[in-house]
């Protein structure tokens, strides 16, 4: 797994950097997002449904938990998951996330709820807020995304 750190200035530029990995998803892919709250994983996760073909904006799915998109809405279905209200891993799973793998993309914030549950393939994006307002975003990028992340 390699790592690769990439700072993002404002808020705009979270959202390019999600159009810019939504033109590399494929069904069966994981996309797990971390950091604090008002970090910006759902904003990442807009950018990547909006490049997606989302024509209205994606509600945060912090209440519904999970919130599907599917073809025409989008050029691929994705679950869009937010898992900050469940304590534990045996929360997560009553939801049967990986059932989305099957026909889908799964975006995860707060993918820490899972435990160890995490699929070894998920591309993990951690983002820290900086001093200045600005995000840096590290990405542990697992051998299925190496050469997509080259791309991005």
């Amino acid at each position: 797994m390699a790592e690769a750190t990439v700072h993002l200035a404002d808020e705009a530029a979270m959202l390019d950097l999600g159009k810019s990995i939504a033109g590399h998803v494929r069904i069966g892919d994981v996309i797990a997002l971390e950091g604090g709250l008002g970090a910006g994983k759902t904003t990442l996760a807009r950018g990547i449904l909006e490049a997606l073909g989302l024509a209205g904006e994606a509600p945060s799915p912090s209440f519904a938990i999970v919130q599907p998109y599917d073809v025409p809405e989008v050029r691929l279905p994705v679950a869009h998951v937010d898992l900050y209200r469940l304590d534990t891993p045996q929360d997560t799973e009553e939801l049967a996330l990986g059932d989305y793998l099957m026909d889908s993309l799964l975006i995860v914030e707060w993918p820490d709820r899972l435990g160890s549950r995490l699929w070894s393939h998920a591309l993990r994006l951690s983002i820290a807020m900086e001093a200045d307002g600005a995000r840096r975003l590290t990405a542990d990028v697992p051998d299925a995304w190496t050469d997509r992340w080259s791309q991005i």
